[in-house]
């Protein structure tokens, strides 16, 4: 089969590699997927160019989507011909979807209603179930004010779109007018140019001095920041799902005491199960009424994955990176 991999840490053009690896046979419990799409985020770059290797050889990405066509011992054969799409292909593991065959445990692989094509659902795992979980670790947002940071992110335009399926007013930074756009396409009541704007004071004009209820924040690091200013409002919820300091960030303890702040952190990675399944729940519900929005903002060929990884780390698509297998 054709499959992409990197052997060592480095640069898209030095370490990733496309050639044929053997086709891999489910094993007990297991189905295996043809897969269509295979989708690229930015934990995929990161990893490829700094988390150490837990195997010789790394085929990337946790992402995509395509259709059943084995199973393994204990797996209906009913499951055959099922198109679905996958969550964590690459976690803790070293073979991901940027293959054209993939196999993992039956519940990794989940039903993919008609109405959703593959290049959209090679962006449900990491993405979409990041914007579900993070809204579901917020208190109820009906009638309350939501900051989201990044919000023409990936997982920001779908934080976006949940929040006010819920009710919210929402505001969200931005870098640029074209991402100011995409933010508004999503529903966001008001942006900012963190880039240019002092943010802090700017949620204060838009909330009447008192902070946003919740904040759906992507750098922590940036957004501890915040708080000593004023942004959320007392008693309210900092819900957190990346930073790009990964290391240490300092938060000024005053702050969260006096106004009892509540600051909650998850990896999409590692659910507990109870969250896991609520977040497929809610997703499969979302699908079935039609009620996301899937920016693809550029697709690649396998053979060009090096290209496909540098636009993400450019950051310079607007919408998700998708691979075609």
């Amino acid at each position: 089969m054709k499959a992409a991999w990197y052997r060592r840490n480095g640069s898209a053009q030095e370490v990733l590699e496309v050639g044929d690896l053997p086709t891999p046979v489910p094993a007990a419990g297991e189905v295996r997927v043809k897969l269509a799409t295979s989708g690229v985020n930015p934990s995929d770059v990161k990893s490829r160019v700094a988390r150490p290797l837990n195997a010789p050889l790394i085929i990337p990405h946790s992402d995509g989507a395509g259709v059943i066509d084995a199973v393994g011992e204990g797996v209906s054969p009913a499951r055959i011909g099922e198109r679905v799409w996958v969550w964590n292909g690459q976690w803790e593991r070293p073979w991901g979807t940027a293959c054209e065959y993939i196999c993992l445990a039956q519940q990794q692989a989940v039903s993919l209603p008609a109405n959703t094509d593959e290049a959209a659902a090679a962006c449900f795992g990491i993405p979409v179930l990041t914007a579900i979980q993070a809204i579901r670790l917020a208190p109820a947002l009906r009638g309350k004010t939501v900051l989201v940071t990044g919000a023409a992110s990936g997982v920001g335009h779908y934080a976006v779109q949940l929040a006010k399926l819920e009710g919210a007013t929402v505001f969200g930074t931005v870098g640029n007018g074209e991402r100011a756009a995409h933010a508004k396409s999503a529903g966001c009541d008001e942006v900012i140019f963190y880039k240019s704007e002092p943010v802090a004071q700017r949620v204060l004009d838009l909330t009447q001095g008192q902070g946003v209820d919740v904040i759906i924040d992507l750098d922590f690091a940036s957004t501890s920041l915040l708080l000593p200013q004023g942004a959320l409002k007392k008693h309210g919820t900092c819900v957190v799902y990346g930073s790009n300091n990964p290391a240490e960030v300092p938060v000024h303890f005053r702050t969260l005491l006096w106004n009892s702040l509540n600051l909650r952190f998850f990896l999409v990675y590692d659910l507990a199960p109870n969250d896991r399944q609520a977040g497929l729940d809610r997703l499969q519900a979302l699908l079935h009424e039609q009620k996301l929005k899937h920016t693809i903002g550029a697709r690649f060929d396998l053979s060009h994955i090096a290209q496909a990884h540098q636009a993400v780390e450019q950051g310079q698509v607007i919408g998700h990176v998708v691979i075609d297998l």
